[in-house]
Parts: C-alpha cells; structure tokens; sequence
C-alpha cells in the first residue's frame, strides 16, 4: 500500500543530465524569500556553452571553473534548472 502513492498510472519523465566542462560561474544573493526560509544563493553556469541555473542555501559550491561537472536538470519556461543537490564533479575512471 505504501509503495510511492502514485495515484495514477501515468510514467514519469525522467530527469536530463548534463556533463561537461564548467566554463563560468556567478553568484546572486543571497535572497530571502520568507521569514524563517534560510538565506538562497542563485548561481549561472555555462557549462560546455550551455547557461543553467542553480539554486541553494550554501554559499559556495563544490566545483570550480575548469572542472568536469555532472548534474541533472529539468527545462522549464524560465531556462535549465540544475537540481537541487546534484551538482558535483565528474570522476573519469582513466585518469585513474
């Protein structure tokens, strides 16, 4: 019964995952959106000449500029949003 609570049979779809060379990154905020919400920062990332956004209450992240980066990310209206907690470095096996 207590298998995810799907009410409906309709597939999800899945998430998009990016991977490339981090070529820039700003940082905006932080912003305060409520009172009691912890202060957000918004940072822009080209990555592979690709802009996403990201969005969370740390103010630094775990990648630099010239890093392998890998994330997953959905399209809205308002351009690519980098999930919340996805963001880290790509590992390759052959440098190894």
């Amino acid at each position: 019964m207590a298998g995810g609570f799907r009410r409906n049979n309709r597939q999800r779809t899945p998430k998009l995952e990016g991977r490339g060379e981090l070529q820039s990154l700003e940082r905006e905020g932080p912003f305060k959106e409520w009172l009691g919400m912890p202060d957000l920062y918004r940072y822009h990332l080209v990555v592979d000449g690709e802009a996403y956004s990201y969005q969370t209450e740390d103010s630094e992240v775990p990648v630099a500029v010239g890093d392998r980066v890998v994330f997953r990310y959905k399209e809205t209206r308002a351009g690519k949003w980098v999930d919340r907690r996805s963001l880290g470095k790509a590992i390759d096996p052959a440098d190894y």
